[in-house]
Parts: C-alpha cells; structure tokens; sequence
C-alpha cells in the first residue's frame, strides 16, 4: 500500500483552511495543521495534527520541518479585510508578506518545493473588463490586495531561484458551508456578504444593507461571482496533484463564471430560509466596482475542473450552518 503524501496546512483551522484540512484527510492524505488560532478554531481541524503556533516562528517551522517529511504546504493563513487592511496596511505587509516570506525560506531550506497559495481577486484592482481572466492587469487599489500580488511576485522569483513550484490560486467570493454541517463560516467581525445576509434572517442581525443600488448592472446592484468552498476545496486538490505530476507552476481564477446582484442573492435567501427580513439601501462603498466575475476557462482546462454548485447550493448549506450557529448561541428571531 502507497504512503499518502504529508501536506503542511497553514491556517487550517480558519474558514477555507479548515475545509481543505477535511478534504485532505478524506482523500488519505497526512495533515499537519499550522495555526495560531487568531481567526481559527480548534474545533474546526477534524483530521491530522494541530500545531498551534504562528507561520512567522522561523524556530517552530524549523522543528515542525525537521520532524516531518512534508511533500506540500498550503498556506491559508493571510488577513483578508480589506476596510482594516486600509486602517492597518502594517499589520497586512507582516502577516501576509514578511511572515510568508519566514515560511517560504523554511521550505527552501529543507528542499519542500511545492507550495500552494490561497489568493484573491483583488490582485486585479478595479477591473477594465468582465469576465476577468489571467492576462487582466495586475492593479490592486488597497494593502490587502498589494500583500497577495506581492506573495505572487516572490513565488516567481522563488521558481527561477529556487525551483520552488507553486499554484496560485485567485478567488473570487468564496462562500457556502460543508454540506454536511460540520464546518461552515465563523468570522469575528462578519463581513462577508452571505452570512450576513443569512445572520438577518436569523435574527441575529437586525437588518441587511445594500451599498448602493445606482451601479450600472440589471438591478443596480453590485454583481459578484460566488463559489462554494466545497468547490474550491475540490479545485485545491486537483491543483495539488498537478503539481506532483511536476507540472510547472500556475495561477488561476477560481469562480463559477456567473456573477449574481447582492438584490438578486438576497431574493434566494429570503426564499431559501422562508424569513422576510430587513433591508435598508445605503450609500456606496469607495472602492466596490460594479461587476466581478472570473473567467475560468483556464482551471475547467488545466484541472479538468468546474464548480459543480450554485448559488441555491451555496445559501442551503449556509443557512444550514447559520441554524447551528443559532441554535447554540441561543440567538433571538428563530422562535
């Protein structure tokens, strides 16, 4: 019987990170988990090793490096707000840069040389044109979407010095829950669009603002191209397996290719939970642009893969994590 690989999770008891930490361990991969518990949660990590500790510790990488053979690292571990990452640009360049960089000088020095990152949309800026695909101008426009591009740059430079070969892998709203209920989104603060959303119809949330109904799109709302992370999981994967066929190293847009309005999304989830919740039409946010849809024609080639659920898929599975969520915290408007 073939050894599964080890794979090295970093921020794998996060949103995203933690999902991968499943999957990896349903396809029989070994686990090691890397996490500093800032944004994860322990309980989150349901296969492999949990190492509670911090991606810049240059010691604990050495000895975590030292004590395994790891095949791969996944690195999850970036701050993702973009309103803090303006407010706070130093606390994004450490974390998302510098300490990466502290990551990726322990895999050069013990030989790792494949490595997959989680990246954004926002490496692209305000887009020139949608859907976007991979030759888009690389332009973000706030220190979080400059820390991703800067990551990408230094794995380029790694490739040519080092051999390090990577997957960057570009999403666009990441968004859903385990199907099966065992993990789903827990942010502190919330910011993302749909739990928010489903947080109103709880009851946990008094109301649901719309920023701006005025953009040039059907409806006037912003338009966004939502995946469920089960999908992005399953891309993670594919994209793993490339690289240990020694493929060279990737970027690629993760979406679904089709882009909903936040009126739109907000219509499913009032139908989806069977709740009549509040809106309220605010002013604009700087900075939102009007349409973001990725164009994914390279990863359905290059992986041989597409995003197999939809919006409807993406709310369901939601919901159904935003009621245990509610359930234990005893949350008001379910009675």
């Amino acid at each position: 019987m073939l050894t599964k690989k080890t794979i090295l999770v970093v921020g794998g008891a996060g949103y995203i990170g933690s999902h991968m930490v499943h999957a990896l361990g349903e396809q029989g991969y070994q686990v090691i988990v890397l996490d500093n518990l800032s944004k994860g949660y322990a309980d989150a990590v349901l296969h492999g090793e949990l190492i509670v500790g911090d991606m810049g510790d240059a010691a604990l990488l050495q000895r975590i490096f030292t004590r395994h053979t790891i095949d791969a690292v996944m690195h999850f571990a970036s701050f993702i707000e973009v309103g803090e990452s303006v407010q706070q640009p130093a606390k994004y360049y450490e974390n998302n840069v510098a300490k990466t960089l502290t990551l990726l000088q322990a895999m050069q020095a013990h030989d790792v040389s494949t490595f997959i990152f989680s990246s954004t949309a926002a490496v692209y800026g305000v887009p020139q044109y949608t859907p976007i695909d991979l030759l888009h101008p690389k332009a973000p426009i706030n220190p979080y979407g400059h820390s991703k591009w800067m990551v990408e740059q230094m794995l380029q430079d790694f490739d040519r010095a080092y051999g390090l070969k990577s997957a960057v892998l570009r999403y666009f709203n990441a968004a859903g829950a385990h199907p099966d209920g065992i993990l789903g989104e827990r942010h502190e603060p919330e910011s993302h669009l749909i739990p928010l959303v489903l947080q109103a119809a709880s009851g946990r949330r008094k109301n649901i603002k719309i920023y701006g109904e005025d953009y040039p799109t059907d409806d006037g709302s912003c338009v966004r191209d939502y995946i469920h992370v089960s999908d992005l999981c399953e891309a993670h994967l594919l994209a793993l397996q490339s690289l240990f066929a020694d493929t060279d190293s990737f970027s690629l847009n993760l979406g679904t290719g089709e882009g909903y309005s936040v009126k739109e999304l907000i219509a499913a989830a009032k139908k989806i939970t069977g709740k009549n919740f509040t809106v309220i039409i605010s002013e604009r946010r700087l900075g939102d642009p009007p349409t973001l849809v990725a164009d994914v024609k390279a990863a359905n080639t290059m992986l041989n893969w597409q995003a197999q659920r939809g919006l409807n898929d993406i709310i369901a599975d939601a919901w159904a994590w935003e009621l245990n969520l509610c359930e234990s915290n005893r949350c008001e408007g379910m009675k």
